[in-house]
């Protein structure tokens, strides 16, 4: 009885934050990716560079447009289109 009891209070707290962290990612999600469109938008108007962290590397780069949801279309004085997937980037900044 007491092992039965126990294994359902493991199986429950194992499950517990698997129920709740799809939530909480989706809205981290949506504010990171609204907060990288705010960046985005203002380096198109403005033409102001962008500095695009992805996965250690730095890619300086001016932004065109969204291309779907998922990646965006950039370009700099070395390469005149570059897509980068969404989901890669680590960090955006502008000055």
């Amino acid at each position: 009885m007491r092992q039965s009891i126990f294994i359902a209070t493991v199986v429950a707290l194992l499950t517990l934050p698997t129920i709740h962290v799809p939530r909480a990612a989706a809205q981290d999600a949506k504010s990171l990716s609204q907060a990288y469109q705010e960046l985005f938008e203002r380096s198109a108007k403005e033409k102001k560079g962008l500095n695009i962290y992805v996965r250690g590397q730095t890619i300086g780069a001016v932004f065109v447009k969204m291309i779907g949801n998922d990646a965006i279309e950039v370009r700099n004085q070395t390469y005149g289109r570059i897509v980068i997937r969404l989901d890669s980037i680590d960090a955006v900044a502008i000055n």
